[in-house]
């Protein structure tokens, strides 16, 4: 029993659900690991969505400001605020390689190989 996957919760076998999860095997790992990676990428492409429709929305508030100067700092506002939720999703993803390179697991973000590779 080297690996997480070998471990079995009871005398009968392994652990069996309901879902490709739960069917045991090497096979749930790579299930987990797509599915964390669609999660992240699913999240990151919102991110990007979000900072168009805020960058859109500002520019659209400079245009229609008409010399308001109140409302010219608000579509301003929108505009860095949408900067910096994109720079910080991009930072995340950059931070948790930087911590996964000092800790010593090179290709944290490869949940597959992290799983496969845990010793027990």
């Amino acid at each position: 029993m080297n690996k997480l996957t070998d471990i079995q919760l009871y005398e009968g076998g392994g652990f069996t659900g309901f879902g490709p999860l739960g069917q045991g095997g090497s096979d749930s790992v790579s299930v987990f690991a797509k599915f964390i990676s669609l999660m992240i990428g699913l999240m990151t492409i919102i991110a990007i969505i979000w900072f168009v429709f805020i960058f859109i929305m500002g520019a659209i508030g400079i245009i229609t400001s008409g010399g308001d100067k109140q409302a010219l700092e608000g579509a301003k506002k929108k505009i860095v605020n949408g900067l910096i939720g994109l720079v910080v999703t991009i930072l995340a993803i950059l931070i948790i390689r930087l911590i996964g390179s000092i800790v010593g697991l090179e290709n944290i973000l490869n949940i597959e190989s992290m799983f496969n590779n845990l010793i027990i």
